[in-house]
């Protein structure tokens, strides 16, 4: 569960694989003991053993979608999103009050292009304002983002509604900077397993452990329920010309 694994969140993280293993002895005898952290997530992603992964849903609608199983993906319950949904916000510094067709004009950093929370979420809000949009940085993470504009170098990003929530729990910078709209919702994060593994017994497996969990364990991941939607939800929304070398 690489998408959302901050340091701070690692041992909950654990435990919640831990109460989906359980469910998953119980439906099939099987499953990974830990979890998988430090390869390239392609390989994750990309591999014959997976068991399960979140990935995210550019590199799922774009190269994924034909390699794997989706199984669902959770609900956050993020402000202005429908259950099983997302969004980015795009933040600026505090102190800079330009409005946001200004900051779109300004300097404007991305995590990385294959990212729909971070570049693709951007560039539709800047098509939507009738603004080109030059990229100046690639950061290579939300978090690395957020600080660049933190830091005064970028003025503008885009960020996982999920990751900037956990950024202003967990990171004081965040205090420095400001929400200046946020993006249209699109489905969550894909969750996924190879082609060979039971993908059954893994959704119901999935579905029990986080219908089980604690509250308060519930609060600290921001999971709430799984959520069904159909491989379309996520193939039919467009895919950039700048993503087709990916």
């Amino acid at each position: 569960m690489p998408m959302y694994d901050r340091p701070e969140m690692q041992a909950a993280n654990d435990a919640f694989w831990r109460a989906i293993r359980a469910e998953l002895q119980t439906a099939c005898q099987a499953g990974p003991d830990h979890l998988t952290r430090g390869p390239d997530l392609w390989d994750i992603w990309e591999s014959p053993d997976l068991w399960f992964a979140q990935t995210c849903s550019l590199p799922y609608r774009m190269r994924l979608h034909d390699q794997v199983q989706l199984l669902g993906c959770f609900d956050h319950q993020l402000p202005g999103c429908a259950p099983g949904f997302y969004n980015s916000v795009l933040i600026a510094r505090a102190n800079d009050d330009r409005s946001l067709g200004d900051l779109l004009r300004a300097r404007v950093a991305i995590n990385q292009r294959h990212s729909q929370s971070g570049f693709a979420a951007l560039f539709e809000t800047a098509q939507t304002a009738n603004v080109a949009v030059q990229v100046s940085l690639e950061t290579g993470s939300h978090l690395a983002s957020a600080q660049a504009v933190a830091g005064g170098h970028a003025d503008l990003v885009a960020l996982d509604a999920l990751s900037w929530q956990f950024m202003k729990r967990y990171d004081a910078f965040a205090q420095d900077l400001r929400e200046v709209t946020r993006s249209q919702p699109t489905p969550a994060l894909p969750l996924v397993c190879a082609k060979t593994a039971p993908a059954e017994q893994i959704r119901f497996a999935v579905g029990r452990a986080v219908a089980g969990l604690d509250p308060a364990l519930k609060d600290t991941l921001c999971v709430y329920k799984m959520v069904q939607h159909p491989q379309s939800a996520y193939t039919s929304l467009p895919i950039w010309a700048d993503f087709t070398a990916i």
